[in-house]
């Protein structure tokens, strides 16, 4: 699957051969829609805790006798059913998170950036490392490469290009990840990818 590359200014640079086994699998959507959900869960703290009616403190002692009284019977004063009482089936502490084997997990990513291609939504660009951290600098080569405001776009590194990061962290809709953090999540919610071209080796290695 031969895709061109672009230089900074937006311009053709050369041809490059993206293997099929990455860029042009079958769509799984069963795999991607399981590592959305592994990633979703993931994020969830599952921290959240109410206080049932032995947690409450207080209430130990019977608030009035059995009988003889006329008012319905009452064992604590922490029953649900008064004021300052426990809660009944409310939520406790408890994992989310899901298990999904990483062969799976590389499955869906391969279906994902098979479905950016397949789309039209893949592009590779050359070095794109900048002078300095300006906004303005990566506003104006987004701009060469025809992308306008409300454009989701997600650029794919290999480490370092602290200037880039800088520089777009001011850019609504765009992100930039390194080639470790790459997940099907930001591939599918960005509508294009750009993954430089010093980045392809190890994604070829790390998905073959």
């Amino acid at each position: 699957m031969k895709t061109d590359i672009f230089d900074i200014k937006g311009q053709k640079a050369r041809e490059y051969d993206l293997p099929d086994e990455i860029f042009a699998a079958p769509v799984k959507t069963h795999l991607i829609y399981d590592a959305v959900r592994y990633q979703l869960a993931k994020r969830r703290q599952g921290t959240v805790a109410t206080k049932n009616k032995a947690a409450v403190r207080g209430g130990g002692i019977k608030p009035w006798r059995q009988k003889g009284t006329g008012r319905a019977r009452a064992g604590s004063i922490r029953s649900p059913l008064w004021v300052g009482g426990g809660t009944v089936f409310g939520p406790q502490p408890r994992n989310f998170s899901i298990k999904v084997n990483k062969k799976a997990r590389k499955g869906a990513l391969r279906s994902t950036l098979s479905l950016k291609a397949q789309n039209q939504e893949l592009v590779l660009m050359d070095i794109l490392d900048l002078e300095e951290g300006k906004t303005r600098l990566a506003v104006n080569i987004l701009a060469d490469r025809g992308f306008g405001k409300g454009t989701g776009i997600l650029i794919l590194v290999d480490g370092g290009y602290e200037n880039l990061k800088r520089a777009t962290n001011n850019i609504p809709g765009v992100k930039v990840i390194d080639l470790a953090g790459l997940n099907v999540y930001d591939l599918l919610w960005y509508q294009k990818l750009i993954i430089l071209t010093s980045a392809l080796p190890k994604l070829e290695e790390a998905l073959a």
